[in-house]
Formats: structure tokens, sequence, C-alpha cells
């Protein structure tokens, strides 16, 4: 069958980023905006008699707004994402912002206001038929609402966020969008790339003294805007720390930990675990490097595809699209339902082109209850992996589309989980497939990527993110220092393995520059080992389908830790759990060795 490379944006709002129903909309996101707010101006919780009805309605009002913005937002970071040229997807995202204050502030004096009931009429509010299902949810928000400061101080942080902390975000992805790439082919042309594609070129075929060349380019042009980098995460991370200071809170873990549900218990025991074990992938890297030819294993190596001297493995997009379909479908119907739909009904774009922004995303639409995936297809074994992985996201979406929004907004440890167990999937399955022992190999060092990625490089990101917010909390961090912290960061997740590291990664990383998400690192560690324990349950289990799918439906119902022993049965602040997940990798990597010993 064939499918679509481009998605399809219509559908959601038709013609383009002038369209007159997204215009429309925002109207009517205005109106409500004002309607809600002089509802909760008039409401006075700790006097009122309470009316559950009018609380109901409440409720209903602020996830309606909710749900609207987000989908104007997906829409137009669609729009801007397929093509970065595209000026008028700027201010439309800004005025789009002005309506998140708006929102956050609207909901800080709902949290406040929950504060003033007392916890009798509390209980009675969150047992009603229309609010159980958002009991959870609730009771979160009170909790939040104590640590606020007065409405007035709110407001004033959200207006000045506008320009303060989203502001800065948005003027990362402006200079990322102005840089360009050296590149020498192999015949000697030289072609200028955009940063996505010099990312992805990094990951594709080439000699080894090609990809030392390109990786030393690709280090020299954000060496060449460090000063403007270090200033954007900077103000960034002045912005963040600020904030928590102003609302009592010095530990600037505390908060992307209470934001993805879990302990600090459960970290320190998942990296404990890594850091004992990341031995297993050091074997690995080292091995690999033997079979690139090299007797050193420097950063541009980590993700080279090995040239066994065979065929390499490539798949069209219709390819990798039925191997998804066809394989999630041997685990789950369900899955392999979504993922057909989602491709059919072009819910994906896919197509190589030049200024596209690089990387890849899923996003939800929650009032169309569809999801919108963003990638770059070039035929490699990762690009399959990639598809698999925003199908995951897109059917975790779709498990919960008929709960309250609130109750789909699940952390982001959580949203990692459906996402890379669609990955383990495919990935074993691409494996099974190899017709030979040389494509084998190679599909178990792409399938190593992931371990490799979520236990050496996501750890030297929390090990400089933790370092370089310590050190802020001094003051400003210079271009040379934040260079500095980097490389020690990565040396001490790896090792000290590596003959290069990659110093400007600090300035690469999307993820250190998100405004809304801090720490965007650890999650991803907790979402592949968490979905390593699921995998392994779920391969024992040929019924475990439904249980899947009701662990996703409550993973905005209850802490983390809950979550597993409620439906694994697992205590993730004991290593035991963790440690089942690193003997599949273990599993991976001696076969790995095993394969590759003999073209030593």
């Amino acid at each position: 069958m064939h499918y679509s490379e481009t998605w399809d944006l219509d559908n959601i709002f038709p013609g383009g980023i002038t369209s007159p129903q997204l215009r429309a909309k925002l109207t009517t996101l205005a109106h409500q905006l004002t309607a809600t707010q002089d509802k909760i101006a008039n409401w006075r919780a700790a006097s009122d008699t309470p009316d559950y009805d009018w609380f109901t309605e409440l409720v209903n009002d602020l996830q309606a707004i909710q749900a609207g913005l987000a989908q104007c937002e997906v829409f137009v970071v669609a729009v801007q994402s397929a093509d970065a040229s595209n000026t008028q997807a700027g201010p439309l995202l800004n005025r789009l912002y002005q309506f998140d204050n708006q929102l956050d502030d609207l909901l800080n004096r709902f949290k406040k206001q929950l504060v003033k009931l007392d916890d009798q009429t509390f209980q009675t509010i969150i047992a009603q038929p229309g609010l159980q299902a958002v009991a959870f949810n609730l009771t979160e928000m009170r909790h939040q609402g104590l640590a606020l400061l007065d409405d007035q101080t709110e407001a004033l942080i959200n207006n000045l966020a506008l320009d303060g902390f989203q502001g800065w975000s948005d003027h990362y992805d402006t200079l990322v969008n102005q840089l360009k790439i050296k590149f020498t082919d192999g015949d000697g042309h030289v072609q200028t790339l955009s940063a996505g594609q010099a990312q992805n070129m990094l990951a594709a075929a080439m000699s080894n003294q090609q990809r030392a060349n390109l990786m030393h380019n690709w280090e020299t042009a954000w060496q060449a805007q460090a000063p403007a980098f270090a200033d954007t995460l900077n103000h960034l991370a002045g912005f963040r720390l600020t904030n928590y200071r102003a609302h009592g809170t010095r530990d600037f873990l505390q908060k992307p930990l209470e934001l993805n549900r879990m302990s600090k218990a459960t970290l320190d025991a998942m990296y404990r675990v890594v850091d004992t074990d990341k031995s297993i992938l050091l074997s690995y890297l080292k091995r690999k490097a033997a079979l690139l030819g090299k007797t050193t294993v420097d950063w541009q190596d980590i993700e080279a595809p090995l040239d066994l001297g065979n065929q390499p493995t490539s798949q069209t997009y219709d390819q990798a699209a039925a191997f998804v379909i066809q394989n999630f479908s041997k685990f789950s119907p369900k899955m392999g339902h979504l993922a057909q739909y989602a491709l059919e009904h072009r819910w994906v774009e896919a197509e190589n082109r030049p200024n596209k922004r690089p990387g890849g995303y899923m996003d939800n639409l929650p009032e169309t209850h569809e999801s919108r995936i963003f990638m770059t297809f070039t035929g490699s074994p990762n690009d399959t992996a990639t598809l698999a992985h925003e199908l995951g996201h897109a059917f975790h979406a779709d498990v919960i589309k008929d709960l309250p929004l609130w109750r789909q907004d699940y952390a982001m440890n959580v949203a990692e989980t459906a996402s890379t167990f669609a990955e383990l999937i495919v990935a074993d399955a691409s494996v099974k497939a190899a017709p030979d022992a040389k494509t084998k190999l190679q599909l178990l060092d792409n399938k190593l990527q992931n371990p490799l990625a979520m236990f050496l490089d996501i750890r030297a990101r929390f090990l400089f993110e933790s370092r370089f917010y310590e050190a802020r909390q001094g003051g400003i961090v210079t271009p040379a220092k934040l260079s500095t912290m980097m490389k020690t960061a990565q040396e001490d997740a790896y090792g000290h393995l590596l003959t290069t590291y990659h110093p400007m990664f600090w300035a690469s990383k999307l993820h250190f520059y998100i405004d809304d998400v801090p720490f965007y690192n650890f999650p991803y560690t907790f979402g592949y080992l968490f979905s390593l324990g699921i995998y392994a349950q779920a391969k024992r289990q040929p019924d475990f389908e439904d249980r899947y799918v009701a662990l996703l439906r409550d993973t905005a119902n209850m802490t983390t830790e809950e979550l597993a022993q409620k439906h694994l049965g697992v205590d993730l602040t004991k290593p035991a759990f963790w440690q089942a997940g690193v003997n599949l990798i273990k599993r991976d990597v001696d076969e790995f060795m095993a394969l590759s010993a003999p073209l030593l």
C-alpha cells in the first residue's frame, strides 16, 4: 500500500496559516478566557455555599479552553516545523502564548481557591459524578496552590514569561534556523547543510574521515555562535531559578520531579543501576570502533552505521510503514489498527526535503482526537525506529482520548513509555527478520543506539544540566565554562572511553532550551527502562494488551510509583525492577559481541 509522506493539516484548519477558521477559533478562545475569568473572579470559595453543578461547569470550561489552545498551537507549530522559513507562524504563536499566559493565570487563581476550601468540602466536590475522573488532578492542583503567590504577582510573572522565558526559547529556534554547516561528499562536492540535515548526515553511511570532517564542521558552526547560545541558555535558566526562588523552591530538581510525579528515591535507584552497569555498553562501543576500522572511539562514531561490506539495509517509506503495522499487530491489534489509520489519514510528515526543522515529535489534537507526527524519513533503520516511536506516542494518545483532558495530561517520564515500547517491538522484529549474520549485526547495532543514548548520552545531559544549574545560581556561566562542563559530563557518563567529545552539545541540543519542561533528560531514561520492564512482562503474557492499555489510561491518574505498583506489581525505589531492564540490554550486547567476533 502507498502512504503519503506529507501530512494533512487542512482537516485541522483549512487554508494554511491564514485559515479563516483558525482566526475564528482565536476569537472564540479570547471570549472563553474572558467569560471564565469573570466566573473565577466572582467565586468566593471560603464563604460561598458549594454549588456542585457550577463547579463542574467551571472545571469543564477550563479544560475546553486548554483543549482549544492546544489544537491551535499544534497546528501553527506544525506549519512552522514543515517550513522553517514561514514568517507568519511566529506572530501567531506569540498570540497563542499570550492566551496561554491568561489560562495559566486563571488556573493559578483556580488552584488558590481550591486551597481555601475546607477538607470536607473538597472531598465532597471530588466525589461528584462529573468530577471523579479528575479527582487526582484536582487534588494535585490544590497541593500546587499552596505555593502560589498573590494573584497580581502570579499574573505579572506569567506576563513577563512571554518575553523573558518563552521569548528566549523561541530565540533559540531562530538561531538554529540560521545555522549552516559545510559538508564535502565522496565526490568532492561541497554542500551547505541546515542543522537538521547535518544532524541526519552524521548518522548516515560515509567514510570515517568524512564523518570526522563533518563532526569538526558541526562543532565549529555551533562554536561560532557560542555567545548567542550561552546568552539564551543563561537567561532561560535565570528566569526559571528566579521563579523557583519566588515560590520558595531552592532545589532545582524539585519541580522536575513533581512534574514527572516521581520521587527522588526512584530517580536515585534508577541512576545507581545505570552507573553500575554502564560498562556493558562501553564494551560494545569498543567493539563497534574496531568494526569501523578504528583503534579509538570518537564522538561521531557512536551513531555511525556499520559498513560490513554487505548491501546497506534500507527501506522505502511504504515498506517501513508496512513493517511497523505488521509487527504492532502481532503484539496488539489495537496498536496495529491505530498505526494503519494514522498513516492512511496522513497524520505523518516524513518527506525528506530542505527547510524542515530537525528532529521528530508527536503532538496530540485534543479537539479532533487525532495526532500529528513530524519526522524526516531517509530510509535508514533509525527512521523506521523513529516512525514506530512516534506512532507509539499516538497510540497512547488514542487510548485515552475519551477521558477528560486533565486525565490525559500524563507526565513526560511515562509519556516515553508507549513510544519506547513501540520502538522495542519493531527493533526486535527487525533483528529477527535479518536475512544474514551481517545484517543482523547492523540491526543489533541500530537497536543498541537506544540503551546507549539512555544510559550514557542522557546521563551526560543530566550531569551537565545539574552542574549548570548549580553554577547558574551564582551568576552567568560563560560559553567556555559551559563547554568545559559539557565535556566533563560526557567524560563521566562515558567512563572516559572516548578520544574526542562534543563540548558544544550544550548549544546543539534543543532539549536544554525548552521553556515549559525543565530537565528534559532523565524522563527518557526512565521511560526506556520502564518500557523494558513492561516489554519483559508482555513477552511472558500473551494476553497483555488489555493490561497495557489499562496502564496507559492511568498514566495521568496517580504517581509513577503507584502506577508501577498497581499495574506491574513492582517497587521503583528498589534496584530489582531497573536491573531486569538492564538484563535485556545485556542479552543484546552479548549477541552483538558473539556475532561480531569472527569479523575482527
